[in-house]
């Protein structure tokens, strides 16, 4: 059994992936628009740029996306994407980029199960929670 985050945009699918390849690696393995796949004909033209599916592989985690038809997004709540980190200072410098443009609801900082840990809303609404396994604690 496999748990994979599918998270939902309202337009911007594309460069979120593309962000979250460039900051946490991982290969981009599908980046399909809806006027590529076999819906574009039911599909108004004008979303056709839009992503219907896009898969980031991550060592054994696979974080998927979508762009939401116009209309049908709703901001996500209710859920965090929970990001464990080797090393309180890689996982501390994924907090930032992350929380660039970005909500910081819980400042990245030491606590009593991590080195490092904080929580923030990043700029395209995914909330995420970021934890350092091992190591020194953040300055």
């Amino acid at each position: 059994m496999r748990i994979s985050p599918h998270l939902c945009f309202d337009g911007k699918c594309r460069e979120a992936i593309q962000l979250y390849q460039q900051i946490l690696g991982g290969t981009i393995q599908t980046m399909l628009t809806y006027g590529e796949s076999p819906m574009a004909s039911s599909t108004d033209s004008r979303w056709h740029d839009r992503i219907v599916h896009a898969s980031l592989v991550l060592d054994e985690v696979e974080l998927t996306g979508v762009d939401m038809i116009p209309g049908s997004y709703h901001r996500p709540q209710g859920f965090f994407v929970t990001l464990t980190v080797d090393g309180a200072a890689r996982a501390q410098d994924v907090f930032k980029s992350l929380g660039e443009g970005g909500t910081i609801q819980v400042p990245f900082a030491s606590t009593f199960w991590s080195p490092g840990f904080g929580v923030l809303v990043d700029r395209f609404n995914i909330p995420w929670e970021i934890n350092a396994n091992g190591g020194q604690g953040v300055a």
